[in-house]
Parts: structure tokens; sequence; C-alpha cells
């Protein structure tokens, strides 16, 4: 393909003007082949422009700028206003443009989850669907193997690549989560979202967006890019989001009246059960998987699948039989009957969440084992740390994702929240589950939270292989408890 064709329907002006054959896209400096499309998109903390001359002498033939700067001789400069909104349209063009029917879901917490769930239903239906998120890309069940950076949302560029191989093996619909992130950087510009769905919003990615109304706004751009929005009214939020949407409404609810409501709900350590009204009409509904939040999980994929067109009894039999979300109050089975939940919340109303969840279904106490992210947002970790000490009969502090932080510092951190609590302090998360585990009796849960479906954890100097899951087992089994599969 060429240049010009890449540039096609861009705001652009040459700075070194020409054409060329463009065989190869990229950001990364270090992903450099012959023919070369230097895109210097920008970043937080790094300013491509000045990988300019490295990537020439690597094979770039053609950069997009933002500034006026001086080019190798041989090669071709483009100017944009912003290099990540022409990249949107110009990675579309490298890759034809493909154009598949999107579910896109956004919001603090749930993403994950009504992906999945939207993405069974479809699978029930006979129909081939795609997913895109943080458990993985896959074409119903079977993985793509194209490799990506480890954000939910992929990169524009790998991201047009996976749709376009979605679209060449023939898939009828495409799910994906939609972070703020990827939104605020343009990374799904280029997309025709048939729905959109919004879960909830509550702090997170401060340390991106620095406010809440950022965070908000930047969520917000995924009901101007679709054609039909599926809103969350009991969130604080939704008003807002139903009023920027410029395609229809419909709304989602357990208590306010809505499009789209739950009600007469059941809870049991086994799942849910509940009706929903939805335009008039009553359909019962069961979910194997606990928790007030879960039904919020379905409303957003029920929505989802009814705008989509798939009839009722599928959308019911499709839920009544889902799998496990990894990661997402998993339970872990053991011999001795211990009720041992994995779970990904991170944030302070997903920690409140599960751990309000767990309160509904168990006899004894709820000891909860949790850390916070390093290089994240700080302030949320006495938060945390207070919502773990009033919803919790027993809390271990420990080790997250530390990254680049001091362990110990963030675990203070998260103790100047916890006052008045029951509690202990244990840096090393290994050591943090088996005491948990050791002091839990038949009638209490345990639950691990905040990394997961992850199977690393990742310090300043090396990434172990880590997974809560599988670490469970492992003590479990040592304690002749005997984790199964």
């Amino acid at each position: 393909m060429t240049l010009s064709q890449l540039l096609k329907n861009t705001e652009h002006s040459f700075i070194k003007e020409g054409d060329c054959q463009i065989n190869h896209l990229t950001i990364d400096s270090r992903d450099m082949q012959p023919n070369t499309l230097f895109v210097c998109a920008s970043a937080f903390n790094v300013d491509r422009h000045s990988f300019i001359e490295q990537a020439a002498n690597e094979g770039a033939v053609a950069f997009i700028v933002e500034k006026d700067v001086e080019v190798p001789t041989g090669t071709i400069a483009v100017k944009v206003k912003n290099s990540r909104i022409a990249l949107a349209t110009i990675a579309a063009n490298f890759y034809n443009n493909p154009n598949i029917p999107t579910v896109g879901v956004t919001g603090t917490n749930g993403k994950t989850s009504v992906t999945f769930y939207v993405q069974s239903i479809l699978m029930e239906h006979g129909k081939k669907a795609g997913l895109i998120g943080t458990v993985g890309t896959k074409i119903n069940n079977e993985p793509i193997n194209i490799k990506f950076a480890t954000s939910t949302t992929p990169d524009t560029i790998e991201l047009m690549q996976i749709i376009a191989h979605m679209k060449k093996n023939h898939v009828d619909y495409n799910v994906m989560e939609v972070t703020s992130h990827a939104l605020a950087l343009h990374k799904v510009d280029s997309l025709k979202f048939l729905v959109g769905v919004f879960t909830n919003l509550t702090q997170d990615h401060l340390d991106l967006h620095g406010t809440m109304e950022n965070y908000r706004d930047a969520k917000a751009k995924l009901f101007t890019l679709s054609q039909n929005s599926l809103i969350n009214i009991d969130d604080p939020y939704g008003s807002y989001m139903a009023s920027v949407a410029t395609g229809s409404v419909i709304t989602y609810s357990i208590e306010k009246q809505s499009h789209i409501q739950a009600k007469n709900i059941t809870y049991t350590p086994k799942g849910s059960a509940f009706d929903v009204v939805m335009f008039g009409e009553s359909h019962s509904f069961k979910l194997p998987i606990a928790g007030r939040f879960s039904v919020y999980n379905a409303l957003g994929a029920i929505g989802a699948s009814h705008v989509i067109g798939v009839p009722m009894s599928v959308i019911q039999s499709a839920l009544a039989n889902l799998k496990t979300v990894p990661g997402r109050i998993e339970k872990v089975e053991n011999t001795k009957g211990l009720n041992v939940i994995v779970d990904y919340s991170h944030t302070p109303n997903s920690l409140q969440i599960i751990i309000q969840t767990a309160k509904e279904f168990t006899a004894g106490n709820v000891i909860t084992v949790f850390g916070c992210g390093g290089d994240r947002d700080a302030e949320k970790r006495p938060i945390m740390g207070a919502i773990a000490a009033k919803y919790s009969d027993f809390s271990i502090i420990t080790s997250d994702n530390p990254r680049t932080e001091d362990p110990n510092k963030i675990l203070t951190d998260i103790e100047a929240g916890m006052v008045g609590a029951s509690y202990a302090k244990e840096v090393d998360r290994y050591e943090a589950i088996k005491q948990a585990i050791n002091m839990a009796s038949k009638e209490d849960t345990i639950i691990i939270a905040g990394k997961g479906h992850e199977a690393y954890q990742i310090f300043k100097d090396k990434t172990i292989t880590f997974d809560d899951v599988q670490i469970a087992r492992e003590i479990m089994g040592e304690i002749g408890y005997n984790g199964t599969n």
C-alpha cells in the first residue's frame, strides 16, 4: 500500500513531500522493517519524535509527526495535528478498513464479565463471536495468536490487525472491553460500535486522567461512537452517559425505573435468580454466579443481546449455563469445603462489592487478602483499607504488583485507612494467602482480591509467575486440603 493511500481521509500537510510503498506500520522505534511508516504518536512519558533518525536507519521511509522536524534525506515527513487521531484512520486504511458489528463495554468494573456473557450468548445463538479484553483475545473459544501489549484494549495498529483477522475468519460479531485509556488515546476511533454498554464509574486511573471529570469524559466518548447505548442508570454517572449518547439509549437497572429492570432477586452461594421486566414484558433468569453485581452485568449483556436480535430463550439458556469468568468471583475447589474466592477487585468500589457479596452467603467470617498496585493511583490505598476494615471480619494486607515502589510503603499507605480493624500485614503474597487458609473454618469465606486472572507478579527488578488460584490450590494441597481442578 502506498503512503498516499494510507493518508486517505486524514487532515495532513507535508513537511517533506513524496509518496512511497509502505509495507509496515508502527509507533515503536524498536519495531522496524524495510518500508516502514513510523507514527510519532503522543505518549505520556515518551516523545517519539526523538527516535526519527534511529528509525530511518532501521527501515523507516516515512514519518507521521506533530512538529516541524528535520527528517533524514530520502524520507518523507507528514504533519498532523494529533498523531493518535491520524493513526486511527491510517491503521484502518492499512488493514483495508475491516468492519465487524461490535459491542463495546466500558466502565470501572464489570467490563470483562459483560463481554464474556455477551460472547457466550452469541455462541449459544450459533454466531461466530470475537472477544477482545483482559482475559484474552479469541474467536469463540480459540485464542487469536496475535501478540500485543498487556493493556486491556490493544493499541490502534494491533487492534485493527485483530479486527482484520476476525473479518478474514468470518466473525459475525466482535465483543470488546473499551478502557478510558483507549478512548482518550483514540485507539477505537475507527470502529463502528453497534452497541456501547456502560457498567459503572468509580475512582480509578486518576494517575492517568487527573480528575474524575476527565475520567468520566473519557468513558463517555464510547457513547458518541455507538449506534445504540446500554446505560446502567442506577450508577450516579449513568444519566450523564445517557445525555451525551448520540444514538438510541436503553437504560437498565435494579433500583430505578428503566427499560430493562431486574426484580424479585434471590441470592445463594451458587448463584442468583431474578426476573427481568423489559419493555413491559417479564422474563425469568438464573445465573450460576453469586452477587448483586453479577445481576447488573447480566442486565448489560441481556440488553446488548436484545439489540442484536438474539431470542430471549437463547439469552436465558446461555446465562443459566455460564462458566466462571477467569479471576472473577472464581471459586477454588478443595476437599475441606473451604469457600475460597479469587477476584480481580482492585478498586475501592469493586472491593466493597465483592466483600458485601461474600457476606450475603457466608455464615461465618469473611477474611479478605488484598493489596494495591505500585505506580498507580495512591489516593485509593487508604480508601481500600477503610473498606476492608468496615466490611471484612479480618483482613490481611499484602503485595499486589508493587512494580517500582517499595512494597512495605504501599502496605503502610493502605494501613492508614484501617482504623479499628482486625487485620495483619504480610508483604509476601504467598504467605498472606497461606495465613488466611490456615485460620479459616468451613463456614468462613476467604477472598483473595486484586489480581484475579493474572498469572504473574511485577516487582521493581523482576516479574515472577504467580497465579492466585494455583497458589491457593498449592497451599491447600500442602496442608491436606488437596485443591482440585
